[in-house]
C-alpha cells in the first residue's frame, strides 16, 4: 500500500477527540433527560428515556460516522461487543439472576433479611452490609457477582426498617468494589499483575496499604448516618434452612471456585432446598430462574452495547488521543503518577468495565512507569485501583445499574453516596502527592521492565 493511501485510510479511521462524540450523544439524552424530569419531579425521572434507547441513539451516531462503509462499522461494533471479556461478565450475570430468582422464589431472601434484622443491630446495618460485600467480593473475586447476589438482601433489609435504599446499595457497591481490587483471583487482579509483571502478594501489599484508611473512613461515615430504623421491629421470622444456598455460596467462593460454578451451584441448591421445603415444584423453579434471567436481560443488554459503542471509539482513535493529550507533557515521577489516574479514570468512564480498560491501557502506560522507575507492584496497584474507583462513580457505570436494577432508584441516587470510591481515590491521591509506600527498589533508583530496553526489543 503506498503512503498516500495509508494516510488516506488513517484519515477516514481516526478522529481523535470527535471520536467521543456518540458517547456524548447518549451522555446528554441518557443524563440531561433524567435530570430534566427530575426537576419536573417526574417519578423515576432516569427510566423516562431509557438508557438502552439513548445508548442506541449514540451507536446509530458512531455508526455513520466519518468515510466508512456501514458495513465496515458493524463490523468493528460487533467486533467489540462480542469480546470474550464482555460474554464471561453476560454469563455470570444471567446465573446471578438464576440465582437469585430461585433463592427468591424459595423465600430464601427473605430468611437472609430476617436473619440479619435479628443479629445485627439496627444502627449499623449499612455499615454491616458495607463489610458483608466486601468479604463476599474478596472471596469471590468478582464485583459485579457479588452485587448481584447480595443487592436483594439490601433491598429487602432497606424495605423492612426504613433505612434510605440508595445509602444500603451504595454500601454494597463499595464493599463489592474493594473485594473486585484486593482480591487474588479477581480478574483486574490478575490482568494487572500480569501486565506489570509483579507477584500477586506484591501487588496485594502495596495494595492493602492504600485500600485500608478508605476501608476504616467508609465505616465511619456509614455508622454516622446509616440511620435508625422507622419499620417494623422483631421479632423476626426465618428458615435457617432457607440461608444455606448463600452461606454455601460464600464457602464454596473463599475456597477459590469460579464464581460461574458458585452461583450456578447455589442455584441448583436452591431449588433442591425450594422442593424439600415445599415453597418450589419444578415448574416453579423454573418460572422463578426465567424471572431472574429477565430481571439481569436490561443489564446484559447494556454490557454489551457499551462495549460495542467503546469499541467503535477505541477503533476511531478516541483512546489513544485521550492518552496522548494526557501524557505528552508529563515531566515528573508525580505528574506520571497523576497522569495514570486521569488517563485510567476516563477510560474507564468510557469503557464502564475496570477490567478491559486495564487490558487496553496496561501496555500504553507502562513505557511510562518504566521512563519515571515506578516499581511493578505500584503500577499494578495504581491500574487496579483507579480502574476500581470510576465505575462506582459513573451513572453509566454497571456497578451501580446492577445493584439497582430491582427498584426504582436512578444510578444519581445510588452513586451519591459512593463513600468508599471516594475515600479510595483520597488515599490513592495522597500516596501521589507524598510519594508514599517507595520499594527499597525505587529508592535505589532501580530500573524496571528489562522486556522494554531498546536492545531487547525483538528487531
Amino acid at each position: 500500500m503506498s503512503e498516500d493511501k495509508k494516510t488516506t485510510v488513517l484519515q477516514e479511521k481516526y478522529y481523535g477527540a470527535a471520536a467521543f462524540i456518540p458517547l456524548i450523544v447518549f451522555l446528554a439524552i441518557y443524563l440531561g433527560s433524567g435530570f430534566y424530569f427530575t426537576a419536573q419531579g417526574v417519578e423515576s425521572p432516569f427510566s423516562q428515556i431509557p438508557r438502552d434507547v439513548a445508548l442506541l441513539i449514540g451507536i446509530a451516531c458512531a455508526l455513520f460516522m466519518g468515510k466508512r462503509s456501514l458495513n465496515e462499522q458493524v463490523s468493528s461494533f460487533a467486533k467489540a461487543a462480542g469480546d470474550s471479556g464482555v460474554m464471561h461478565m453476560c454469563l455470570i450475570f444471567i446465573l446471578a439472576g438464576v440465582f437469585t430468582g430461585i433463592v427468591k422464589g424459595m423465600g430464601g431472601v427473605d430468611s437472609t433479611v430476617n436473619l440479619g434484622l435479628t443479629f445485627i443491630p439496627v444502627n449499623f446495618l449499612v455499615p454491616g452490609m458495607f463489610l458483608i460485600s466486601l468479604f463476599a467480593s474478596t472471596a469471590m473475586g468478582t464485583c459485579l457477582g457479588t452485587i448481584a447476589a447480595i443487592a436483594p438482601i439490601a433491598v429487602g433489609l432497606a424495605e423492612a426498617t426504613g433505612l434510605d435504599m440508595a445509602i444500603m446499595l451504595s454500601a454494597v457497591i463499595g464493599g463489592s468494589m474493594f473485594g473486585d481490587n484486593m482480591s487474588i483471583i479477581s480478574d483486574t487482579t490478575i490482568a494487572a499483575t500480569r501486565i506489570a509483571g509483579c507477584g500477586m502478594k506484591d501487588k496485594f501489599r502495596m495494595n492493602i496499604k492504600i485500600a485500608l484508611p478508605a476501608v476504616f473512613a467508609t465505616v465511619l461515615i456509614y455508622t454516622i448516618i446509616g440511620g435508625t430504623a422507622s419499620g417494623a421491629v422483631g421479632p423476626y421470622d426465618y428458615d435457617i434452612v432457607k440461608v444455606i444456598p448463600y452461606i454455601v455460596v460464600l464457602a464454596l467462593a473463599i475456597a477459590g471456585i469460579d464464581v460461574m460454578l458458585v452461583l450456578a451451584g447455589g442455584a441448583v441448591l436452591a431449588g433442591v432446598i425450594g422442593a424439600a421445603t415445599g415453597t418450589l415444584n419444578i415448574v416453579g423453579v423454573a418460572k422463578a430462574a426465567s424471572s431472574g434471567i429477565s430481571g439481569m436481560m436490561s443489564l446484559v443488554l447494556i454490557a454489551i452495547l457499551l462495549k460495542g459503542l467503546t469499541g467503535l471509539i477505541t477503533d476511531m482513535g478516541g483512546m489513544t488521543w485521550l492518552t496522548t493529550l494526557v501524557s505528552k507533557n508529563i515531566k515528573t515521577r508525580k505528574g506520571a503518577q497523576y497522569s495514570m489516574a486521569v488517563i485510567i479514570s476516563v477510560v474507564d468512564f468510557c469503557i464502564g468495565n475496570n477490567t478491559i480498560c486495564i487490558i487496553i491501557l496496561g501496555p500504553i502506560l507502562k513505557p511510562i512507569a518504566k521512563k519515571f522507575r515506578i516499581s511493578p507492584q505500584k503500577f499494578a496497584s495504581f491500574l487496579d485501583i483507579w480502574a476500581c474507583v470510576m465505575p462506582g462513580l459513573s451513572p453509566i457505570g454497571l456497578m451501580p445499574m446492577t445493584a439497582i436494577a430491582l427498584t426504582a432508584l436512578s444510578p444519581i441516587d445510588v452513586i451519591r453516596h459512593g463513600y468508599y470510591p471516594i475515600f479510595l481515590a483520597i488515599s490513592a491521591l495522597v500516596t501521589i502527592q507524598f510519594d508514599l509506600f517507595k520499594t527499597k527498589e525505587e529508592k535505589e533508583g532501580a530500573s524496571f521492565y528489562p522486556e522494554l530496553d531498546e536492545e531487547n526489543m525483538p528487531v
